[in-house]
């Protein structure tokens, strides 16, 4: 199960200036970068459900030259929720009453279905007046066209694109295009890996879009795809490591062996296509370091002409 609350929550608070940028722009140009302060999560009580809801991210700013600051209050909403309006606007009373600020909220709506545009507006009204209407800012991801983004050099856009509205033969060439946007942003390691794995979460593909994949990698202008590259090989380096510790943690040597053999031929029908019975057997016959020698070289290969020339000098 992908935990989505997790992976939202980190995306928006590592990025929550570039999430302004990106969406709220005239917010994040008044705003004293100097005066964030993260607070801590709120607990409420939902009396319609009996439930206990968890705000998701709440952020103190000031804008510049202003020394009362306010409050930007940010849900992401992972499926459609009846009466969510009525929630969020129960989360603004009573933050509203707690910090007696001014109080900004934003809903990040991630689903991909349905793709009818979900309510942001909150009313209380009689036939005669209108006691309430509560706006949010909404903003409803698969409403959202993935190429309008393209040239946004900004690391939110290059992790959301993921779960914009894509057409299915465009999977591969989008899952490209965030990796090609986030090489040239030049982030520190860890900020790499974060988008790159939030990616990579939201578009996992298929045998036959792996190779589409494998071909718009290819695509890439030579300067980009060096840093391309270097994501896609840190995947395979971690699901590598991830097999082998699966095994220790199972104490069976063979169940090590066989987490790595199963690695290396996704790979490497992700690199070359589908992998043949007779090619297949001869990989069967590989021992565990001429395995990990193969996982390495086959970063270099391109057709599967490279496979068997390599098997003939192994």
């Amino acid at each position: 199960m992908v935990d989505h609350d997790r992976l939202f929550k980190e995306l928006l608070s590592t990025f929550f200036i570039e999430f302004l940028e990106l969406f709220l722009p005239q917010v994040a140009s008044t705003l004293d970068r100097n005066s964030v302060r993260f607070l801590q999560q709120e607990h409420f009580a939902d009396l319609t459900t009996g439930e206990d809801k968890i705000v998701d991210l709440l952020v103190e700013v000031k804008q510049a030259g202003e020394d009362i600051g306010f409050i930007v209050h940010i849900e992401a909403q992972a499926s459609p929720e009846t009466n969510f309006p009525r929630r969020i606007f129960f989360y603004f009373a009573r933050l509203h009453q707690k910090f007696l600020q001014r109080i900004c909220p934003i809903v990040v709506f991630s689903f991909d279905e349905p793709d009818r545009e979900a309510p942001s507006v909150y009313t209380v009204e009689f036939p005669d007046r209108k006691i309430l209407e509560f706006h949010f800012k909404a903003i409803q991801l698969n409403r959202l066209n993935w190429r309008d983004y393209l040239s946004q050099a900004n690391p939110v856009a290059a992790a959301l694109m993921s779960k914009m509205r894509i057409a299915p033969t465009d999977r591969p060439k989008v899952k490209a295009e965030c990796l090609r946007l986030l090489a040239t942003l030049k982030l520190n390691p860890a900020r790499t890996r974060l988008i790159s794995g939030f990616v990579d979460t939201y578009l996992q593909l298929n045998t036959g879009e792996e190779q589409m994949f494998q071909n718009e990698l290819d695509r890439i202008e030579t300067t980009e795809r060096e840093g391309v590259m270097e994501i896609v090989t840190s995947w395979m380096r971690e699901g590598i490591e991830q097999g082998i510790e699966r095994g220790i943690e199972q104490g069976i040597e063979q169940g090590i062996e066989r987490g790595e053999r199963s690695l290396v031929l996704r790979l490497l029908n992700r690199r070359v296509g589908q992998i043949s019975n007779s090619i297949r057997s001869q990989l069967d016959l590989l021992s565990l370091e001429q395995l990990e020698l193969l996982g390495e070289a086959l970063l270099d290969f391109r057709t599967i002409a490279d496979l068997e020339t390599w098997l003939q000098n192994h």
